[in-house]
């Protein structure tokens, strides 16, 4: 099995693709820490179990890996590489059960507003921040305000607030004119 690796825009997260489906259509998920992982993904869980992988997060055709600043990627890196080579050549599944999506609580005056703002982040954003390890999700939407999480290698990037506010808020209130501003919130 032949896996590609791709830097990301954080120095500590590196992009590992494994040329076939990790989540497929199953939403990508994010875990922040072996606890998160146990019982909800078997590769996690292994990758977690080097004790320099401080954050994974599996898209739909990659895993972004975190490591701590105690180890260079030249050491970590191909023990990433034969945890996942082995995980994906045991054939079981990457995410046990199923994975939903979380509720967010919106007014029911600002459903149409929400619409459009999930529809653009699915559209233009999503795939901008996979390309770089990582996804936004979406968590609320109060008085022009948007709540949204980076994760993956966009948690913890030092350009992740840059992003934000410069790239996603200027589109969201071009795109749709009741957003006020977006800020960041931890998942």
């Amino acid at each position: 099995m032949f896996i590609e690796t791709e830097d990301t825009p954080n120095p500590a997260t590196l992009k590992f693709l494994p040329g076939r489906s990790v989540t497929g259509d199953a939403r990508p998920v994010d875990f922040g820490d072996a606890d998160v992982a146990l019982g909800r993904s078997e590769l996690a869980t292994a990758l977690f179990d080097q004790p320099n992988v401080r954050r994974v997060f599996l898209g739909g055709d990659f895993v972004s890996v975190t490591k701590s600043d105690d180890i260079s990627w030249g050491d970590l890196k191909p023990i990433v590489l034969g945890t996942i080579t082995t995980f994906f050549e045991s054939g079981r599944p990457v995410l046990s059960g199923t994975q939903s999506a979380p509720e967010h609580d919106v007014a029911p005056e600002d459903a149409e507003v929400v619409s459009r703002i999930q529809d653009l982040l699915d559209t233009r954003v999503r795939p901008a921040v996979a390309g770089d390890g990582g996804d936004i999700a979406f968590r609320g939407y109060k008085d022009g305000v948007v709540y949204l999480a980076m994760q993956g290698a966009c948690s913890g990037c030092p350009s992740s607030r840059a992003t934000l506010k410069h790239g996603v808020e200027n589109m969201l209130r071009h795109y749709v004119p009741e957003v006020v501003s977006v800020e960041q919130v931890e998942d």
